[in-house]
């Protein structure tokens, strides 16, 4: 009975694991990339179980736990980056110049929340240079505006959609623009911003629609429209930075992707998950608000702040411009495959690179 009952266990692991391999877009397959330090943890208990309670004379039991085993080695090959076992991918600030510092505060405000307070004081503690929200509609709007005397540079895209978004800065923000780039609801913010020290920074802003049964049925818009963004930055040449809720976890197939195809890096590797969604339940929780960066700065501090009434986590990331690349800080290798299947991504929802917003300016990288 006990071992029926731990094989039927296993089952559902391996179903659960080996499903993601399949590259269908439908969002019952694509969801199954989100759970994956809450199936290693499974495997790993499923494994002590199968140790204590099964006869090790048996032959089937060395079969059931090798396949266990086997689940669980892949799924904590996807998070154990997001582990402090790992090597860290963004290097730690070593000097202060805060005229090269760039601190972004990044929030999913959920828009029915009505805390507004609570998120107004996270940005008094925290004093970033610039505040984007997602969720927000006009009513967090009008809350927010109270940010202006000290933040006088807005991007404003109020919708009742759960798309809205908003980004109040210090900084100048050049060249911005609001871009729809894959569906006509779903806005992106992109601009340039200059630093104190007189680089110009690129940022581009994002909430894509998840794959899920009340949104879209697959990951495709999703994933076309970070890959473009992707492409985009790739070829910019300059500082870049891409942050916010881009509904996809850390370790999937597609976030790898984007950071294969953009170059660009992740500060939480050799950190720790800093996992935003859901606030309410520790459980099922996972890394859904993200900051990428070029490989042009090092990381003076992330933290994720608390509560504020949201089913997210507001996420902070101090940013320091190096006045050289650091050759040592690396990525993720892109091949002619990813390439390819970058292409099939975008060229599935007919959408290029030159969608996104291109700056016309040069920076002065010292």
């Amino acid at each position: 009975m006990i071992f029926a009952v731990l094989m039927i266990a296993a089952c559902f692991l391996t179903v659960f694991t080996l499903l993601p391999l399949w590259r269908c877009e439908a969002w019952w397959v694509r969801s199954l990339d989100f759970p994956r330090m809450q199936l290693t943890v499974i495997a790993l208990l499923l494994l002590v179980l199968e140790c204590w309670l099964l006869d090790w004379h048996r032959p089937q039991t060395w079969g059931l736990s090798l396949v266990t085993l086997l689940c669980f080695a892949y799924q904590a090959w996807w998070i154990v980056p997001y582990t402090k076992l790992f090597p860290v991918e963004v290097k730690s600030t070593t000097h202060a110049d805060n005229r090269r510092l760039i601190r972004i505060l990044t929030a999913n405000v959920l828009t029915p929340n009505r805390n507004a307070k609570g998120l107004m004081d996270l940005v008094r503690e925290n004093t970033p240079d610039i505040v984007v929200t997602l969720e927000s509609d006009s009513w967090w709007q009008s809350k927010l505006d109270a940010l202006q005397p000290d933040f006088p540079h807005t991007v404003k895209c109020p919708q009742d959609n759960l798309y809205g978004m908003h980004v109040y800065s210090r900084l100048p923000l050049q060249e911005s623009q609001i871009k729809y780039l894959v569906e006509a609801d779903v806005p992106s913010i992109h601009a340039l911003v200059p630093l104190p020290a007189g680089t110009i920074v690129r940022v581009h802003f994002l909430h894509p629609a998840p794959p899920s049964p009340t949104e879209n049925a697959a990951s495709s818009e999703r994933d076309a429209e970070l890959i473009v963004v992707a492409k985009s930055v790739a070829d910019a040449g300059i500082p870049a930075i891409v942050a916010g809720d881009l509904n996809d976890v850390a370790w999937s197939e597609t976030t790898r992707l984007f950071r294969k195809i953009s170059g660009l890096l992740d500060p939480r590797v050799g950190r720790g998950m800093f996992n935003t969604f859901h606030a309410d339940y520790w459980f099922i929780r996972w890394p859904l608000d993200h900051l990428f960066h070029s490989d042009h700065f090092t990381l003076k501090r992330i933290s994720r702040l608390r509560h504020f009434g949201s089913d997210h986590f507001a996420i902070f990331t101090e940013l320091m411009l190096e006045t050289h690349t650091d050759a040592d800080q690396v990525g993720l290798d892109v091949d002619s495959e990813d390439k390819a299947l970058a292409d099939a991504k975008t060229n599935q929802k007919g959408i290029s690179k030159h969608r996104v917003p291109q700056p016309e300016k040069s920076a002065d990288h010292h």
